[in-house]
């Protein structure tokens, strides 16, 4: 990941988290959210099954700010992001969110920057991609 063309994070194999925080966040999502992510068996077995967790793949984790996850295009053509939280809100709940996460795998996990552009490149092994709502637990 670049920021002003300077490398400021990289992963080898794991996860690329992009996180987004809503106006109606709060602790108990962000340690939810952490947890769910740190559990989930996502990772190829020996037979080629998403059976295996971060951990047991000794993966890495990259979690980057990205507020634009709450676009709503209902409306025109322009996106809405009233639902993402204020940075006063987000800020802490995105590091919160990064120390939570951190915990439960065991390991530091690598960042951007909140609110920064920064370029990213990004290879997708499958691709899997995988949305987590912790409004949506059922």
């Amino acid at each position: 990941m670049l920021i002003n063309g300077k490398s400021v994070a990289n992963i080898d194999m794991g996860l690329v988290v992009l996180v987004g925080v809503e106006q109606e966040d709060t602790e108990h999502d962000v340690d939810w959210l952490a947890k769910k992510i740190s559990q989930l068996r996502i990772f190829s077995d020996e037979r080629g099954l998403m059976n295996k967790a971060l951990d047991e793949m000794d993966g890495d984790v990259l979690i980057i700010s990205q507020f634009t996850l709450h676009a709503s295009t209902k409306k025109g053509n322009r996106p809405s992001f009233i639902k993402a939280a204020r940075p006063e809100h987000a800020i802490p709940l995105y590091e919160l969110f990064c120390d939570r996460l951190s915990d439960y795998c065991g390991k530091p996990v690598k960042t951007g920057e909140f609110g920064a552009m920064m370029d990213i490149n990004l290879t997708n092994n499958g691709p899997v991609t995988i949305i987590i709502d912790s409004k949506v637990r059922e």
